[in-house]
């Protein structure tokens, strides 16, 4: 499981600098770094937190965290599905 690249992804996809979700957040830029990184790992309520400020289910950013073969159990097709989904909720505009 990798929750730093779900974080990096759904923030990019999001349109948002570190800063401006650090901010969002209430965490410093170089921690988010960190977490983007892989060099800490959060806590559950950091990725609360984070999944808050993207205005994004917890649940997306641990489906999008998933490795190869995590997935394993779920049809092929069906976590394609799946996938494509999450990446166009990132894609739609954020409410303020």
């Amino acid at each position: 499981m990798n929750l730093g690249k779900a974080i990096q992804t759904s923030r990019q996809r999001r349109g948002l600098s570190q800063g401006e979700l650090a901010k969002l957040a209430g965490f410093s830029v170089s921690y988010l770094s960190m977490l983007e990184n892989s060099k800490r790992d959060p806590t559950v309520s950091t990725v609360e937190k984070i999944a808050g400020a993207l205005n994004v289910p917890v649940e997306i950013l641990f489906f999008l965290a998933a490795e190869k073969g995590e997935l394993s159990g779920l049809n092929k097709e069906l976590a394609g599905q799946l996938a494509l989904a999450a990446l166009e909720l990132l894609d739609e505009t954020r409410p303020e």
